[in-house]
């Protein structure tokens, strides 16, 4: 009998349970399963996951509920940072350019790898966005990515009128920041190397709209909007050093989201620093509420301070999402939370500044990421939650019970049965809390959803390999924990 055969046996015994049990992602063992771990059948909402591995991997996956793999992409690059199903069938996604070239290409210069340094290594460039069609063809596409002027980074919108919203770092000198009224003695004096390369001067955000030829009609400069107030930025407010990477000095603001109202006209940005997201009106590029982080505007308001929040509501968030309700949805990352350092899915009311509903676990070890995450309200009401750092996603009720559950098995590219601490986690010198297996954000879309409409979606296999135990399933029929023989 094959080794993998037999942990299938012995998942009636229940030392063998409790070996394969937990996940190094769902709660404290150095040693779970992976694949589909929960599916409650009835009470999930029916349909198909998206997800694309951050790391090793140039592959998007679609999967079925007990993680069948039904269709494949396979790109050029590796994800910057995930990829989406349009209405039409076709994939939108974000792909990683290659610095080194851009810079030979620029400067007409070979480069030795030894001698190379990016010019840009913030957490989250991209670079590129595709739109790629159900056989792998690209059909369209924008770069946004020039040496040490531009690059786009984290995420990507598609308008209801076909055109697209791209989130970019512009860089602005040190010298310009000074007259832009950036105080001289927050800016470092050296060259600040991170994740490959030189930092000397400031990624300020910036949001491009462009129609399907690629022609820019609309931008939003985080620099147009410095000052003080309620309807400005504040250039100064910086975080403290310890929090890393470069957030206290040349990546001040770092967006992570943009997306848009199309009811009001309004566009939707999210500073990941600033710990508030904003509702930007799109004629008249007015900041027309802000939430999450009143210390970041208001001199009035509590700052954070050991063990106290102040009035600050929100961590570190990612992916602030319009509700159909008009109500505001987030994953709150909560990692740099002076009371609790719990990640949790928020959703708030705009017009109270209320949060009406919030999903976390009693242990943070169950569900926390340091950095990154993605929610997703479905049509029955439930919430997808991806928690990157663990490549962990699950489905959530309105009353808060788990009725799906994923953790992604692919490291490197090739999937695994298991995952355990020494091989599936980055160690902390790389990045805090995170698997190798990091998902950035998944989506669930229907059957009845058009972009699927007329699609072959026949099972290719099991997302972990078809020798590997099918937790959701062989758990229920093997256990014989709580009942009786």
């Amino acid at each position: 009998m094959k080794p993998l055969k037999k942990i299938i046996t012995c998942l009636t015994a229940a030392a063998c349970l409790f070996w394969i049990a937990g996940t190094a992602q769902a709660y404290e063992a150095t040693t779970g399963p992976t694949g589909v771990l929960k599916y409650d059948k009835g009470k999930a909402f029916e349909g198909y996951t998206l997800f694309s591995p951050q790391i090793g991997s140039k592959t998007t996956y679609l999967m079925d509920m007990e993680g069948n793999i039904v269709h494949t992409w396979k790109c050029d690059s590796t994800p910057g940072l995930y990829a989406e199903l349009l209405p039409n069938g076709n994939l939108l996604r974000g792909g990683r350019v290659d610095q080194k070239k851009l810079i030979e290409a620029k400067t007409g210069k070979r480069l030795h790898k030894k001698d190379f340094k990016n010019y840009v290594g913030l957490g989250g460039f991209g670079g590129i966005v595709q739109e790629i069609d159900w056989n792998g063809k690209v059909v369209w596409e924008y770069k946004m990515a020039e040496p040490y002027k531009e690059i786009q980074h984290h995420t990507f919108h598609r308008m209801p009128n076909g055109n697209t919203l791209l989130l970019g770092w512009e860089y602005m000198t040190k010298e310009e920041a000074i007259k832009k009224g950036r105080d001289p003695k927050t800016i470092p004096s050296e060259p600040v190397i991170y994740q490959g390369a030189s930092h000397d001067g400031f990624w300020n955000d910036f949001v491009r709209e462009v129609d399907v030829n690629g022609k820019t009609v609309w931008e939003w400069h985080v620099s147009d909007h410095m000052g003080t107030g309620p309807k400005k930025l504040d250039f100064n407010y910086v975080l403290p050093k310890p929090v890393g990477g470069l957030y206290s000095n040349f990546d001040w603001s770092h967006f992570n989201t943009v997306n848009y109202i199309p009811e009001t006209d309004t566009i939707v940005m999210n500073s990941r620093n600033l710990s508030e997201f904003y509702f930007i009106n799109h004629k008249t590029g007015d900041i027309e509420y802000r939430w999450g982080n009143p210390s970041a505007y208001d001199p009035k308001a509590k700052k954070p301070s050991w063990y106290d929040n102040g009035d600050q509501i929100i961590w570190g968030q990612h992916c602030v999402t319009p509700l159909e309700n008009g109500n505001i949805l987030m994953f709150d990352n909560g990692s740099e939370a002076p009371e609790t350092r719990h990640s949790r899915a928020v959703e708030m009311d705009p017009k109270t500044d209320k949060i009406v509903w919030e999903y976390h676990t009693n242990h943070s070890n169950s569900f926390y990421s340091h950095r990154q995450g993605g929610v997703q309200r479905l049509p029955n009401g439930n919430t997808l939650i991806c928690s990157t750092h663990g490549g962990h996603v699950f489905e959530v009720t309105p009353d808060k019970k788990i009725v799906w559950e994923f953790v992604n098995p692919f490291v490197f590219g090739k999937a695994k049965c298991v995952i355990d601490d020494d091989e599936g986690a980055l160690p902390y010198k790389y990045h805090d809390d995170s698997m190798w297996g990091m998902l950035h954000r998944a989506f669930r879309y229907g059957a009845d959803y058009p972009g699927l409409a007329g699609k072959e979606l026949i099972p290719q296999g099991y997302v972990s390999g078809d020798d590997c135990p099918r937790f959701f399933r062989d758990f229920k029929s093997g256990s014989t924990l709580g009942t009786k023989k």
